[in-house]
């Protein structure tokens, strides 16, 4: 599998996981909470900070038929205008700069997820190291080619496409120049549920792609996607936010600074256990073979006497003859004087 490089940190299987800290709408259109959120997010151990790069206009049509307005009574935007949704939410592209100035003094990586070509062109001049495309813009074609064209690595959110529609986009991704890439299982609902997630698609999708395949998790709690990197997940993106009181139009379902923090830790963990395909102890067991059972005598013997179940026994320490030997060694008669506590070893017996 291959790695990809970012900055100095590398992503990849051999590596620990790539947490990724995503804003969105939670600034509340406020700058100075912002950079709070991106201070929040680099205290807490992630890796990267999203953020969003569109306009209201970039997005859809100031109208009010119902064909723009969300109708679904399960969303937490059911009834929303969709012009008016975007106006909430969207990050102004004059905060770009100092978001991601502050982001990288912090030691994060800042990137954004563009929505259309010219939100490409504007990132540029900001020399993002990287691109996100959001899970219901993978149908995107001119999108994908425009971001791939760039040459730098992109992420890709699978949502609702079939594997055709993602086979379509990973092409088109890497005719276009993309040569890093990672796709992200993701299920576009806000929140998601566990049930509803199917992270045993991450193994499936790395080798129908042949790419890094990551997890965009909007389930609550960390759980889902702690369980994603034992299926091989390399990157994690969560939703993040200062506070779910806050109320921001992605809060519910955001992550607050302590629970990012176990994300981090969790995650790398997980990632540590994974490990190799290993028997017999390992070097840090070594010390404790000495627990395991063993045979000792447990009666003072005199030469000659003869091993019984009453002065022959299995217990700890482990410095006698394994247990696999107490039936053999029943009956058996010992060569010299044998004082109780004594590990049994093939000398104290006679041939």
């Amino acid at each position: 599998m291959k790695e990809i490089k970012l900055g100095d940190r590398m992503i990849g299987p051999n590596h620990p996981p790539f947490i990724i800290a995503e804003m969105s709408g939670n600034h509340n259109q406020s700058l100075e909470q912002a950079l709070k959120i991106v201070e929040a997010a680099a205290k807490s151990g992630a890796h990267a900070l999203k953020i969003q790069t569109y306009t209201p206009d970039t997005m859809t049509l100031n109208l009010e038929n119902n064909e723009f307005k969300i109708d679904d009574k399960d969303s937490l935007w059911n009834g929303k205008n969709l012009y008016h949704l975007y106006q909430q939410a969207y990050t102004p592209w004059e905060w770009h700069k100092p978001i991601f100035e502050r982001a990288r003094e912090l030691g994060l990586i800042p990137f954004s997820t563009p929505f259309d070509e010219t939100a490409v062109d504007f990132l540029e001049e900001l020399d993002v190291p990287m691109y996100k495309i959001a899970s219901f813009e993978n149908n995107h074609i001119p999108l994908i080619k425009k971001a791939a064209a760039t040459g730098k690595p992109l992420i890709i959110s699978t949502g609702m496409a079939t594997i055709q529609e993602l086979n379509e986009t990973v092409r088109a991704a890497r005719d276009a120049g993309c040569n890093d890439l990672v796709l992200l299982k993701c299920t576009s609902t806000y929140p998601a549920t566990p049930k509803n997630t199917n992270i045993t698609t991450i193994p499936h999708m790395s080798e129908l792609f042949k790419c890094q395949v990551g997890l965009s998790d909007h389930t609550m709690g960390i759980g889902v996607s702690v369980a994603s990197i034992a299926l091989g997940a390399t990157v994690i993106e969560k939703h993040f936010t200062l506070s779910r009181a806050d109320g921001g139009v992605d809060a519910a379902f955001s992550m607050e600074p302590a629970e990012m923090n176990a994300l981090v830790l969790e995650t790398q963990r997980a990632w540590e256990a994974l490990g190799k395909v290993t028997y017999g102890p390992t070097e840090k067991e070594l010390k404790s073979m000495k627990f395991r059972r063993s045979l000792y005598i447990i009666k003072d013997l005199k030469n000659g006497d003869v091993l019984t179940k009453e002065n022959l026994k299995v217990i700890r320490p482990g410095y006698g003859l394994p247990p696999k030997y107490y039936e053999q060694l029943l009956g058996k008669k010992v060569q010299k004087d044998v004082s109780a506590g004594t590990p049994v070893d093939w000398s104290i017996l006679k041939e």
